[in-house]
């Protein structure tokens, strides 16, 4: 076993150790820091496959920002934790048997086919000047391009459904409506009224 070989199962098992923790952790709180580690895990295992943009990319996006505001998120609210384990043993058949259909899956893939570990080619040696965030660039904006675009206009329509679906209109709050103010006449904000001049005596 040669270090490349011991750094991936070091890797591995606390990328699988502490994806087993996010679930089966009690504590919100732990659970989210758990998933932290799964990212950098996740990141190093990219870095052994040489691709250092995923790495970074997963590193910067969903530890630094994502999994931040899933930690304020958390610590704000007020979690009955008590409640939320109500239904855990009423649905722990469902779901046991929903992870064995998917292990037994995963399994028959990776047996057989084009992902099997004996059909899957070693990766090709690169020059020195090779850079895999240029290629992957390359191959977004030319093979990849409309499957590319539709990710981009299926998470838009996502976002502006969230918006759509949280958003409340209040009839007890005051606003300005502009298009109101610009067509305002004098007429009807001022009234003119004539009065005597009186004459101190």
């Amino acid at each position: 076993m040669n270090f490349q070989d011991f750094v991936f199962y070091f890797f591995a098992t606390v990328l699988i150790t502490s994806a087993l923790g996010v679930v089966t952790s009690r504590n919100p709180v732990y659970s989210a820091l758990l998933l932290v580690l799964s990212f950098v895990t996740c990141a190093g295992l990219w870095l052994l496959l040489e691709a250092e943009f995923l790495a970074i990319t997963l590193v910067l996006v969903y530890v630094g920002a994502v999994m931040v505001l899933f930690l304020f998120v958390v610590m704000m609210l007020d979690i009955n934790l008590d409640r939320m384990r109500e239904g855990f043993w009423k649905w722990f058949p469902f779901g046991a048997l929903l992870a064995l259909v998917l292990v037994a899956e995963i399994a028959m893939v990776l047996s057989s086919g084009p992902f099997s570990l004996e059909a899957m080619p070693s990766p090709p040696a690169q020059a020195a000047d090779y850079s895999n965030t240029k290629e992957l660039g390359r191959l977004i904006y030319t093979e990849y391009v409309y499957a590319f675009e539709l990710a981009a206009v299926i998470l838009l329509v996502a976002m502006v459904a969230a918006i759509a679906l949280t958003l409340r209109h209040r009839t007890d709050k005051v606003s300005l409506d502009p298009g109101k103010q610009v067509m305002v006449r004098r007429e009807d904000r001022l009234r003119i009224v004539k009065m005597a001049s009186e004459k101190k005596e």
